[in-house]
């Protein structure tokens, strides 16, 4: 008989339950048993909903307080140095300074942090050194396995593989290969897979997506190496190989050979090619295959006759009896359950499927396999009218839209002016002093914002009770940064609920969920728009705020944009036409926000692409691609803009070198990027690859509470003009300021400007034309 399972589940709660709890108890309104409570109610919520779904093998310890990435970290005890770890366990206190960084003397910095694979999930990279030291430091794996199997529920534990723990880490202090950390690490792993076969775990599931991207003949060796004695130390149990987010390539042979019990391989659009390589090279007969249909990235209905005739191919090669239906991946990167909406547009709400909505599809495929299809005549009928409904449907199509692209010329991704012309333009009417100061663009969003803002949703504020209160928020903030002696405002955004999600709004195509939350990191959650048909922008959307900012002070204020392969990428996309067109219909809209804010007077528009990156695929082979068509719709949209305005534009956790011509071919006129946490490594490209643009790499971690002091911010400044001239250096944090409270903020912004007048006596003489 075939199984029914997947690889992981939300772990926020249906109510971001989760997340309130962890908000309380870095506030000191909750303690650490309360904490406990609340993560045990949500686990056992989440084991109960898949037990009712019918899921034969149900994941448990896939759930974490902030990452698995972390979990790891403290579960094999290394906690790098800083932190003062005592050698006992790894309490919350400890895990979560890890995650955000500890106050009190001496501070210390979090971990970095950066995107999971291709996704908006955010981990925490593992700091590791030459001499890295591992133990088992906590039972987090054995005591969750013992609460699902007290519950009746069939548990299959989850871990994050070595290989992918070590290959996603960083080594310091004097480099080298992670990988060459692998023999110190293994024992941890044989000693907790040794208990969790004892605890009488039937499958234990190890996750290695990393197998998904290049690998070499090197890490491949060391892949065999791992499995060969993890394969030995697993006892009665079985492991189980999970990867996830494109197919393996080169490493199926070796995942084929691996002395594991059964390899789990996505089979959903992204990694279709697995198929193709089980044809090829066959597939072992004593093993299993969690054969991952159901897309676990996206929010459509699964064609559920178009799965069957795929599993039915696989079946050629893996008998009923050691196949696994399941998810491409871990349902983290979804919401809950479609159910929960109900303002929705009528017609896509059946073209939707939440985490619950694909347990079901997962167990009515296993059904079709064991019970044959007339098991589920019903279910697979309704299906084929969902699929055939949302092909012919009339909300997928703008003809408007689609002729105006067609008819772009074909200057139509390229300013007026090349940037040395534009330079010398926009300095003249900005007069900015060497090292000019900013910010990316969010202030705290204070729970009076929060409350106003619901309160308008409701209709309990009138509309223009509600400006009113915007427009004195602004004027607050405007004020505020004048006083701290900013260089280059912003309005602080307080009428956003979300960088992608206000314009989304905003834009035909979209449509948006009241409960739809998914996690992007710790407490941190975001509700993706879906994008369902042809995007158009019927009236300007940020013009009046900006106008409105700009009228109280006379430094320059930014426009305040997201860019439009961040809306696409921090969307659900629809699946029925290439992501491109849906991006270069994004551009064009925002082309249209960018000309209005022009002629309004804005003389900075920033142009936010901090997801740029992270759309990239994860085979090299496929990102030239996406990289053409990604930079042509930033460009597309910037080329709306006069020469003499200037684009800015801010990305985060992106690491540039592999992509470096391409950050220089979006020709914008100024970049701030992420840094603090990334080290001056980060830095380095742009100088030997002879970076000739504006360029502000962050002075501190925003997403630390953490306030740096002057001497810190001032060191921090001086080492980026080792590697940078001071005429192209801005001075801004690491990211935007919503998620930090004002007694955090402002005290930053002071000693950040402190530390820019400090340094700019301490450069040479020169003017920002030199």
């Amino acid at each position: 008989m075939a199984l029914a399972t997947i690889p992981g589940y939300p772990r926020i709660g249906k109510r971001r339950e989760l997340k309130r709890a962890l908000e309380g108890y870095w506030s000191g309104k909750r303690g650490a048993v309360e904490l406990d409570e609340v993560a045990a109610k949500v686990r056992q919520a989440n084991w109960q909903a898949q037990v009712a779904a019918g899921l034969d093998l149900v994941p448990v310890n896939e759930f974490s307080l902030y990452d698995g990435m972390l979990d790891i970290t403290a579960l094999a005890g290394a906690v790098p140095p800083r932190f003062g770890w005592n050698g006992d366990a790894v309490d919350h206190d400890l895990l979560f300074a890890m995650a955000r960084g500890k106050l009190g003397d001496p501070p210390a910095q979090a971990l970095d942090m950066t995107k999971w694979f291709d996704t908006n999930y955010h981990y925490l990279v593992p700091e590791l050194s030459p001499e890295q030291t591992f133990r088992l430091a906590g039972d987090k794996p054995f005591a969750e396995l013992a609460e699902a199997q007290a519950l009746g529920v069939p548990a299959k534990p989850v871990l994050i593989g070595p290989i992918t723990y070590l290959l996603l880490g960083r080594m310091h202090d004097g480099g080298g290969s992670p990988l060459a950390l692998l023999d110190a690490l293994l024992p941890v792993y044989v000693e907790v897979i040794q208990r969790l076969a004892a605890g009488g775990a039937g499958w234990i599931q190890l996750d290695e997506p990393a197998l998904v991207l290049d690998r070499t003949a090197e890490e491949l060796a060391a892949v065999s190496r791992a499995y060969a004695t993890l394969g030995e130390a697993k006892g009665a149990a079985k492991l189980l190989v999970q990867t996830a987010f494109g197919h393996v390539g080169e490493a199926y042979p070796t995942l084929a050979a691996l002395p594991v019990d059964g390899i789990g391989l996505d089979l959903s659009g992204r990694g279709r090619e697995n198929l193709a390589l089980i044809a090829r090279h066959g597939f072992p007969g004593e093993k299993w295959l969690a054969a991952g249909v159901v897309d676990g990235r996206n929010i459509w209905t699964n064609d559920l006759t178009a799965s069957l005739e795929l599993l039915r191919r696989v079946q050629e090669q893996v008998p009923g009896e050691r196949l696994m239906v399941s998810a491409s991946c871990s349902l983290l990167h979804v919401p809950y359950d479609v159910r929960a909406e109900d303002d929705l547009p009528a017609e896509i709400v059946p073209w939707l499927a939440f985490a619950e909505q694909k347990l079901a599809e997962v167990v009515t495929l296993t059904r079709a396999l064991n019970e044959g299809e007339a098991a589920v005549a019903d279910a697979l009928a309704a299906n084929r009218a969902v699929i055939a409904g949302a092909e012919s449907s009339p909300l997928r199509g703008n003809a408007a839209v689609r002729q105006r692209l067609a008819d772009l010329p074909l200057d139509a991704a390229h300013r007026a002016l090349p940037y040395a012309e534009r330079a010398n333009l926009q300095r003249r009417r900005l007069t900015l002093p060497l090292l000019p100061t900013t910010t990316i663009g969010s202030f705290p969003q204070t729970g009076e914002i929060r409350t106003a803002r619901a309160a308008a949703d409701a209709g309990d504020l009138a509309p223009e009770a509600y400006d009113t209160f915007l427009e004195g928020q602004i004027a607050e903030v405007i004020a505020r940064q004048e006083a701290v002696g900013l260089d280059v405002l912003v309005h602080g955004e307080p009428e956003r609920n979300d960088m992608v999600q206000y314009f989304g709004e905003q834009l035909d195509g979209f449509a948006f969920t009241h409960n739809g939350w998914v996690q992007s990191y710790g407490s941190r959650c975001v509700r993706p728009p879906i994008i369902y048909g042809d995007v158009a922008r019927p009236h300007p959307m940020t013009v009046r705020w900006a106008r409105f900012a700009q009228d109280q002070t006379a430094k320059p204020v930014k426009g305040m944009l997201t860019g439009p392969v961040t809306i696409l990428n921090w969307s659900f996309v629809r699946d029925d036409q290439p992501r491109e067109a849906s991006c270069r219909q994004i551009a064009l809209a925002i082309r249209d926000e960018v000309a209005d804010l022009d002629a309004a007077g804005i003389a900075i528009i920033q142009i936010d692409e901090p997801a740029l990156r992270e759309g990239l695929p994860l085979r090299h082979a496929e990102q030239a691609d996406y990289l053409r068509w990604s930079v042509e719709c930033f460009r597309l949209a910037a080329a709306g803009a006069r020469p003499e305005t200037q684009i800015q534009t801010h990305m985060c956790y992106s690491e540039f070198g592999e992509i470096f011509p391409d950050i220089e071919a979006l020709d914008a006129d100024v970049l701030l990027i992420e840094h603090a946490r990334s080290g001056e490594e980060l830095l380095e490209v742009f100088r030997t690859e002879g970076y000739a643009k504006g360029i502000g790499p962050g002075v501190y971690d925003v997403h630390s509470p953490r306030i740096p002091d002057v001497p810190e911010l001032s060191q921090a400044l001086r080492a980026i003009l080792t590697v940078l001239p001071p005429g192209q250096v801005w001075v801004n944090p690491d990211c935007g300021l919503k998620t930090r409270k004002p007694e955090e903020v402002w005290p930053a912004l002071e000693n950040m400007v402190a530390a820019a007048k400090e340094v700019r006596k301490w450069v040479p003489v020169m003017t920002p034309a030199d």
